[in-house]
């Protein structure tokens, strides 16, 4: 099917959202590496159960390029402390906003690193659905007080979006020749450890409302990371950067249901550009 790439895109943009919706409700009050602990450590179950699944499991887990998956594991780690980090001190809206450098750098490094061709029109429709996500945005970014939190949260977030462009590129890479299971399951095992490491700074008691945000947490970010890395393997990078702009719709759909914020004008127009940008993509792109 000529759109499975793009569906699943879209699937993971979806679950992504409500893993960082989650992890926003723990912010301050579950230490960072417990959170980064969960999220992967539960995320092993829908991965595992995926393999299980496609019959790959344990022997999808094998591969011949071991230094690769140990990059993106790297590259990916570094991405998601940053990521979490950042809740802490900005909004979720400029968290989100400063984020969406990810598919734009990605798609650069798409062109140089990987080779891809990136059409007159994948550029037209990732810098479309960027202006579609200003103008929601930057009404509300003209009243912050730059102020010392800020600039730390900034300085994670540019973070997080710099080194989740480079694991996508090592992902679309590894999708070519390793089983999609496997390139999450690694990432999620290299997670855990990385945020069990943390327990010797101090964990909390979670109580049964934050043990349902960080299983929750965990077992959005698996599913996410399934749909993503399949995604890699149908299109290209440059092909379904654009649907990576969707996250602020659903995010703001989150704000409604979840916190009774009604959006404001802005909202329908920036909804309409990146409606209009993954259009453009799906039905007009030649490649």
């Amino acid at each position: 099917m000529k759109a499975t790439g793009i569906l699943l895109r879209i699937g993971a943009t979806f679950f992504f959202t409500l893993m960082v919706v989650f992890v926003k409700m723990l912010a301050g009050a579950v230490p960072l590496g417990q959170i980064v602990f969960f999220r992967s450590a539960v995320a092993l179950i829908p991965l595992v159960l995926f393999l299980m699944w496609t019959r790959d499991f344990p022997g999808g887990l094998k591969t011949k390029r071991p230094m690769a998956h140990v990059l993106r594991c790297l590259l990916g780690c570094i991405a998601l402390y940053a990521s979490f980090a950042s809740l802490a001190y900005l909004p979720l809206a400029h968290a989100t906003i400063i984020g969406f450098l990810a598919p734009i750098l990605a798609v650069v490094l798409a062109l140089f690193v990987l080779g891809e061709e990136v059409t007159r029109m994948r550029w037209f429709a990732v810098a479309f659905g960027f202006l579609g996500v200003l103008v929601l945005v930057v009404p509300k970014l003209t009243a912050v007080t730059l102020n010392q939190a800020y600039l730390i949260g900034m300085i994670f977030v540019l973070t997080s979006a710099l080194f989740t462009a480079g694991s996508k590129i090592q992902i679309r890479s590894l999708a070519q020749t390793e089983n999609a299971g496997a390139i999450a399951f690694y990432f999620a095992m290299t997670c855990t450890v990385a945020g069990f490491c943390s327990v010797f700074w101090g964990w909390v008691r979670p109580d049964p409302e934050q043990l349902m945000w960080l299983c929750g947490a965990g077992l959005a970010g698996g599913v996410a990371h399934i749909m993503m890395t399949l995604a890699l393997q149908y299109d290209e990078i440059s092909k379904l950067a654009p649907f990576e702009y969707l996250s602020l719709i659903f995010a703001v759909i989150a704000d409604v249901f979840l916190f009774g914020l009604i959006p404001g004008f802005g909202f329908y127009i920036s909804t309409a550009m990146i409606l209009i940008a993954m259009w453009l993509i799906t039905f007009k792109d030649r490649r």
